[in-house]
């Protein structure tokens, strides 16, 4: 039994970054999903796929794993690099592309 623990990234929906310094415990799969024929639903008879903790660090999701014997990996988030654009550069005379509506 095996489980990763991360720091998921905020969602699509998301422009803040509420919620997203917290750190989860997830397991990995034991065995793979299966497609039901008739409805297309997939399924799976792994019940720690359901299972997600959630932790306020990263020492704390170790600690956990380490008490309880449990296998895991820690991925480290990446950090978001952000170019800083102002408005103006909109209106730049040595723009490469012409400004457009």
């Amino acid at each position: 039994m095996s489980a990763r623990i991360f720091s998921p990234a905020k969602t699509a929906m998301q422009s803040g970054k509420g919620k997203t310094g917290l750190w989860v415990l997830e397991f990995d799969p034991e065995m793979p999903r299966k497609i039901d024929p008739l409805m297309g639903y997939t399924s799976s008879g792994d019940m720690k796929s359901q299972i997600r903790l959630t932790f306020s660090s990263q020492q704390e999701a170790v600690a956990y794993a380490e008490k309880n014997g449990l296998a895991y990996r820690v991925e480290l988030p990446k950090e978001t690099r952000r170019r800083q654009i102002s408005y103006a550069e909109n209106f730049r005379y040595d723009r490469k592309t012409p400004w457009t509506h």
